[in-house]
């Protein structure tokens, strides 16, 4: 069947936006799942969280930055009536949600999208549901307006303060958590880096903390082993584990030396890439 790309909107220079005719996928999709695109004979699988579905429509959402060589491609060469390649899903396990009074969610760069569908449902049964969404300037925001209408209170903030509160998400974070009593769950996704730090401030309050981690993936499936993280001292496939984990029980030093293993590799991709690139437009 195929996938064809019913909207495409371009949030940054390297930002961009994908709504999807997936009937299928949009009937059984939850938040917290992904999928796997691929692009081109040959291509690299990419594993994307699902930012949004519409069972009516029968799409999905997927909002993805382009950061290596096939990212770049999907970019430049697939636009709106396109048709994908391939698409499979949804893949890992849905997210489970308790009965929470208050909860924070925590969205950092690319990571707002997917932390979208859960604030949404967080909202739905009833929370008080307080979000923090961060990027690097103003020029790169996107989704501030339906992150709003899901929340009781909205926290921008940007790296370098060209809108809302200036400094990382935890900044925002620990104000938080300082100001506000009865906080029974935190939802933090986005950079490693940022997740860890998210987790170090909701560690020592004992706030509930969920992850959900993004390592190399192949197949989606557990049969690479790629994805592999160690969560409470055992080894867990973050594709058919996950991706949702429980925050204080994730190696993330691990997880991030981890992530860096094929950069020489990626990097001469990318080179090669580049390169391809700039020939065909001299032409």
């Amino acid at each position: 069947m195929p996938f064809r790309i019913i909207k495409r909107e371009q949030f940054s220079p390297v930002t961009y936006l994908w709504e999807l005719e997936a009937p299928d996928i949009a009937r059984a999709a939850q938040p917290g799942h992904f999928v796997i695109v691929r692009h081109g004979d040959g291509g690299e699988r990419i594993p994307l969280t699902v930012a949004d579905f519409d069972r009516d429509k029968g799409t999905i959402t997927l909002v993805i930055q382009a950061v290596g060589k096939t990212t770049f491609m999907m970019m430049n060469e697939l636009k709106q009536g396109d048709l994908l390649d391939d698409l499979v899903g949804p893949l890992g396990h849905a997210r489970r949600f308790g009965e929470h009074k208050k909860v924070v969610c925590v969205g950092g760069g690319l990571g707002v999208a997917p932390v979208f569908p859960q604030l949404r449902q967080y909202k739905q049964l009833g929370a008080h549901t307080i979000s923090i969404v961060g990027f690097r300037s103003k020029d790169l925001m996107f989704w501030v307006d339906k992150f709003q209408a899901q929340s009781s209170e909205c926290v921008i903030c940007t790296d370098d303060g060209s809108f809302g509160l200036k400094g990382f998400v935890t900044v925002a974070l620990q104000q938080v958590l300082a100001r506000e009593s009865g906080v029974e769950e935190v939802l933090a996704i986005g950079p490693v880096q940022m997740m860890k730090a998210c987790t170090a401030l909701t560690k020592d309050k004992g706030i509930k903390t969920v992850v959900s981690l993004n390592p190399v993936m192949v197949d989606g499936t557990g049969m690479c082993g790629g994805c592999r993280v160690s969560v409470g001292g055992k080894m867990k496939f973050a594709c058919v584990d996950g991706p949702e984990f429980d925050a204080h029980q994730v190696d993330f030093d691990e997880m991030i030396l981890r992530s860096r293993r094929f950069d020489p590799q990626e990097r001469e991709s990318m080179r090669r890439y580049e390169e391809s690139h700039a020939c065909k437009l001299a032409r």
